[in-house]
């Protein structure tokens, strides 16, 4: 194992780690994979340019977002969309979030609220601004992969 291969693994385990620590906290029993897919996403499933914005821009700044919107995301069960835009002055960035309700389940997210944006190295970190608690991470697609359950083969 490379040293790249052995810190991305690293990474994915604390990534696993902490979304089992934040959406099962009452919960040791279940698997730190479908822990992490509780309140993680990949960023091509999760993330998408407003009706607002032109074509289909993935890339998001870091930064506060005021939402704007939130509603059921379309032919998603169990699943919130948040349209968000920059706070910060300049051209006007707006996006949506498709977040799984279960992530928001300690705390919802409201029309008007800020949400704070930070890149990290395997995708974006979704948190509430005022407590800078996370409740959501998008993870680029090949991060999001990695943490799919797989059969142990021998």
């Amino acid at each position: 194992m490379t040293i790249s291969t052995l810190s991305r693994a690293i990474c994915l385990a604390t990534i696993a780690l902490a979304c089992s620590a934040q959406v099962q906290a009452t919960s040791f029993t279940s698997s730190a994979s479908s822990a992490g897919s509780a309140s993680s996403g990949s960023v091509s499933d999760s993330l998408g340019a407003s009706s607002d914005s032109s074509g289909d821009d993935r890339r998001v700044a870091a930064g506060a977002y005021r939402v704007i919107d939130v509603a059921q995301a379309p032919a998603k069960a169990d699943t919130t969309r948040m349209t968000l835009r920059a706070v910060a002055g300049g051209p006007v960035r707006e996006f949506y979030l498709d977040v799984p309700n279960r992530a928001l389940a300690q705390r919802a997210v409201h029309k008007g609220e800020l949400v704070q944006v930070s890149e990290r190295v395997y995708g974006y970190e979704f948190a509430y601004a005022d407590t800078r608690q996370s409740f959501f991470l998008a993870l680029q697609d090949d991060w999001y992969r990695e943490l799919a359950s797989r059969k142990v083969t021998s």
